[in-house]
C-alpha cells in the first residue's frame, strides 16, 4: 500500500491549525448540547400536577363514588342537567327527608301531588325517576357528599379551525424534544465530518505538484464498487442481514397469529358508543350489568334498550332506519345477533369484576376511548405480555380496603420504592389467570 512521503507530511504545515478549528468546533457543539439536554431536564422536573382538595371523610366519599357510578351516572350528571337535573346543591335546595323519599319512591310523592316532585316529573318530560327502595339512608348521604365533593369543571374552549393548540407538557413532549435534539447533533456532525473532508482534498488539491508519483496514486485511487461488491465482507454482510430480518419478520408474525387489535366487525345494528357513552353521557354499567359485579361483562338484553327506545324513536345520524332493527326484534322476541369483539381463549381466566370493582380500573384502561368510536374496536391486543406488564405497573387499589393492610406493612417494611402493585401480590402467578 503507497505511504505518503516525508515531504509531503512536512509540507501539511497548516493541518494542525485546521484540526484545532475542528476540535473547537466539535467542543462547541458538545457544550450547546449539554446545556439544551439540562433545560430539557430542569423543564420537565418543573411540571407537577394539581392536588386534588383535601376532604372531610374521604371514606364516605369513596363509598358516594362507587354507588353514584352504579345506580345514578346513567340518568344524572353533577354539573349539567341530563336525563335528570344537575345533583350539584341538591343539599342546600331540598331537605334530606325530601331527599330520602324522592329517591325510595318517587311516584309515590308524585301521586301525592308533591308540588317539588311534580314539578320535576313535568320539567323533565315526565320521564319518571327508577325508585330506589334498597338503598339505605346512609347510603344516599354518601351519594351526596360524593356530589357535594366534586369540583366545578373548568371548561375547555374548542380550539379554532387553523389554529394552533398548546399540549400539556409531559414525558411524550419531554421525549420528543431529546430525540430532536439527537437528531440536531447527528446532523451537524455530519455536517462537519464532510466539512473536514472537503477542506483535506482541497489542500491536497493545491500541492498536487509538489506529491511524487506514490502520493499522486494514493490521492488519485477511485473507490471500485464492482470488487466492494464482490468482496467476502461485502457478501457476508448482506446473508447475515437477510438471516436476521428474515428470523425478526417470522417471530413478529409468530406472535401476531390470533391477535386482533383493532378488529371492528360490522354489527347488525350501527350501534354508536360515541352517541350513547359520549354525548348521552350514559354510564358503560347501565347497559353492561356485569361489568362491576360479575366475571363476564355481557351484552345488554333488548328490555334494556327498550327503557329509552319506547319513547326514541329517531337517532340523529340513521333516523329511524337502525332503532326500528330493535324495537322489530323486541316486538318478535327475538335477540339480535350481535358480533362478539373482545374474545379472550378458553384458557385464560379474566373476571371483570376483579379489575372494575376492587382495583378501581376504568373501563378505557383495556377498550380505549369507548366513548369517542362510532364503530367498537379491539383497542388492546390483549396478549399476555401486555396483561403482564399493567400488573407490573399497576398500583393496589388498597384505599379503604383493610384486606391489604398486612401485605402494605410488608410492602413498607422490605423498603420497596413506590406503590406496592399488583405484581407484588401474586399477579404474576400463572395459576392466577390459568387453572
Amino acid at each position: 500500500m503507497a505511504q505518503i512521503s516525508e515531504k509531503t507530511v512536512l509540507n501539511m504545515s497548516r493541518l494542525p491549525i485546521l484540526m484545532s478549528r475542528i476540535s473547537r468546533s466539535f467542543l462547541t457543539l458538545a457544550v450547546f448540547s449539554i446545556v439544551a439536554l439540562s433545560s430539557s431536564f430542569s423543564a420537565f422536573s418543573d411540571t407537577t400536577a394539581t392536588a386534588a382538595s383535601a376532604t372531610a371523610n374521604p371514606a364516605l366519599i369513596s363509598q358516594g363514588e362507587q354507588l353514584f357510578k352504579a345506580n345514578c351516572k346513567s340518568c344524572h350528571q353533577i354539573h349539567k342537567d341530563a336525563v335528570g337535573p344537575a345533583l350539584s346543591g341538591v343539599t342546600k335546595r331540598r331537605k334530606a327527608d325530601w331527599i330520602y323519599s324522592w329517591v325510595h319512591n318517587s311516584r309515590k310523592m308524585i301521586d301525592a301531588g308533591d308540588k317539588t316532585a311534580v314539578e320535576l316529573y313535568n320539567k323533565f318530560n315526565k320521564a319518571e325517576m327508577t325508585s330506589f327502595p334498597t338503598l339505605a339512608n346512609a347510603d344516599i348521604d354518601a351519594i351526596l357528599a360524593y356530589v357535594e365533593s366534586v369540583p366545578v369543571p373548568t371548561e375547555v374552549v374548542p380550539p379554532v379551525p387553523g389554529q394552533e393548540t398548546t399540549a400539556p407538557k409531559g414525558g411524550g413532549e419531554y421525549d420528543t424534544v431529546i430525540l430532536s435534539l439527537i437528531i440536531v447533533v447527528l446532523i451537524l456532525v455530519l455536517v462537519a465530518m464532510i466539512i473536514f473532508l472537503t477542506v483535506i482534498k482541497r489542500y491536497l488539491k493545491e500541492r498536487e505538484g509538489k506529491l511524487d508519483a506514490e502520493d499522486k496514486e494514493l490521492v488519485d485511487q477511485k473507490f471500485d464498487i464492482k470488487a466492494f461488491v464482490q468482496s467476502k465482507a461485502f457478501i457476508g454482510i448482506v446473508v447475515a442481514a437477510f438471516v436476521i430480518i428474515s428470523v425478526r419478520a417470522c417471530w413478529i408474525s409468530a406472535q401476531e397469529v390470533a391477535v386482533e387489535q383493532n378488529y371492528a366487525p360490522v354489527q347488525p345494528i350501527a350501534f354508536s358508543h360515541k352517541l350513547h357513552a359520549g354525548d348521552n353521557k350514559i354510564n358503560c354499567n347501565y347497559c353492561h350489568t356485569g361489568a362491576y359485579k360479575g366475571k363476564q361483562s355481557n351484552i345488554p338484553s333488548l328490555n334494556i334498550c327498550m327503557n329509552c327506545h319506547t319513547y326514541v324513536k329517531s337517532g340523529p345520524k340513521y333516523g329511524e332506519n337502525e332503532i326500528k332493527k330493535l324495537t322489530d326484534a323486541y316486538a318478535a322476541g327475538k335477540p339480535v345477533r350481535w358480533v362478539r369483539v373482545h374474545n379472550l381463549p378458553d384458557l385464560a381466566y379474566f373476571n371483570h369484576s376483579q379489575h372494575t370493582q376492587v382495583a378501581g380500573i376504568e373501563c378505557q384502561k383495556c377498550h380505549g376511548p369507548i366513548e369517542e368510536m362510532e364503530v367498537v374496536k379491539q383497542y388492546s391486543n390483549l396478549t399476555m405480555g401486555w396483561c403482564i406488564n399493567c400488573h407490573r405497573e399497576t398500583a393496589v387499589n388498597s384505599k379503604d380496603n383493610a384486606y391489604y393492610d398486612r401485605l402494605l406493612k410488608v410492602h413498607e417494611e422490605s423498603k420497596k420504592k413506590g406503590d406496592m402493585t399488583a405484581e407484588e401480590i401474586g399477579g404474576l402467578d400463572c395459576s392466577k389467570c390459568h387453572y
